[in-house]
C-alpha cells in the first residue's frame, strides 16, 4: 500500500500540527517546454543577443561616426542649439503657441510630468490579470496614443529643422582650428570702439572679429565704401539697417573694418 492512500494517521494532541506549505517552486522540468535552465541555456541566450545588438551598435557608429562642431562660444548669440534625437518631440512640443512663452510651463512640466505620472500609477490604476492588450483597452489605448504622439512630434521637428543651417552654425572653422589671417588689430581706433558697441556686430562677427554666427572679417577684400554698403543694405544672412550710428560712426566703421587686411 502506497503511502498517504487508504491510511488514517491519527494525531497527538500534545504535538502541534505543521500545516504551513513550504513556498518552494517546482523545478524547471515540472513544466516541459514551458522554461528551461538559467544555466547555460538561458544565459547563452542573453549573451548572444547582447553581442548581436553590441555588434550592431559598433558597425553603426564605425559607419556613421558623431558629427562634432566647434566648440562652445558665448559671444555668438545666432547658435541655436538642438537636443538629441530622443528629445526631438519635446523640442517640438515647445514650439507651439500653448506650451511655449508665456505657457512654457505647460509644455516644459506640466505635460511630462502628467506623462511620467500616469506610467508611474499605471501598475496600481490597471490590476487586472489580464495581459493580452485586446483585453486592455484603456492601458493599450494610452500607451498607443503617447507612441503616436512621440512619433509625430519627432518626425515634425526632423521636417521643419534647417538641417543645413545647423550645419553652417555648428561648423569647425579657421578661427577653431587657430589658422586666422595674420592681421593687426588696433584697439585704439576710433572704428575698434564703435563695432564693440554694436551688439549686432559682436553677436555676429564675435568680438575678436574672427566670426561667430556670421563670416570672420578679418583679412576681407573690400574697400571700405563696400563694407558701408553692405552695414547699409545687407548681404546674405545680414540684415540691412542694423547699424546704429551716425553717418560719421559709419564710415570710421568701414574703414576699420577695410583696413583689416593681411600682412603681406
Amino acid at each position: 500500500m502506497q503511502r498517504g492512500k487508504g491510511m488514517k494517521f491519527v494525531g497527538d494532541s500534545r504535538i502541534k500540527a505543521n500545516n504551513r506549505m513550504v513556498n518552494q517552486p517546482k523545478d524547471y522540468s515540472e513544466y516541459p517546454g514551458k522554461t528551461e535552465a538559467f544555466w547555460p541555456d538561458f544565459l547563452l541566450k542573453e549573451w548572444m543577443v547582447g553581442a548581436v545588438f553590441l555588434i550592431g551598435y559598433l558597425l553603426l557608429t564605425v559607419a556613421h561616426p558623431s558629427p562634432l562642431e566647434g566648440p562652445a562660444d558665448p559671444t555668438n548669440a545666432s547658435y541655436i542649439p538642438l537636443p538629441d534625437w530622443y528629445f526631438l518631440f519635446l523640442y517640438q512640443l515647445l514650439k507651439y503657441t500653448y506650451a511655449s512663452g508665456p505657457y512654457n510651463i505647460i509644455g516644459a512640466i506640466v505635460v511630462p510630468g502628467l506623462a511620467i505620472g500616469a506610467l508611474i500609477l499605471m501598475p496600481f490604476l490597471d490590476k487586472g490579470p489580464e495581459r493580452r492588450p485586446s483585453k486592455r483597452p484603456i492601458p493599450t489605448a494610452l500607451m498607443i496614443l503617447a507612441v503616436a504622439a512621440m512619433f509625430y512630434l519627432t518626425w515634425e521637428s526632423v521636417v521643419n529643422h534647417d538641417w543645413e543651417a545647423a550645419k553652417a552654425q555648428g561648423a569647425i572653422t579657421d578661427k577653431h582650428l587657430g589658422l586666422l589671417p595674420d592681421v593687426e588689430i588696433d584697439e585704439t581706433a576710433p572704428g575698434y570702439e564703435i563695432y564693440q558697441a554694436q551688439a549686432s556686430c559682436v553677436g555676429c562677427h564675435g568680438g575678436d572679429l574672427a566670426g561667430a554666427g556670421g563670416p570672420m572679417l578679418l583679412g576681407n577684400e573690400l574697400t571700405a565704401e563696400e563694407v558701408a554698403e553692405v552695414i547699409q543694405n545687407g548681404r546674405g544672412g545680414m540684415p540691412a539697417g542694423a547699424f546704429q550710428g551716425t553717418d560719421e560712426e559709419l564710415q570710421q566703421l568701414a574703414e576699420f573694418i577695410a583696413g583689416l587686411k593681411e600682412a603681406e
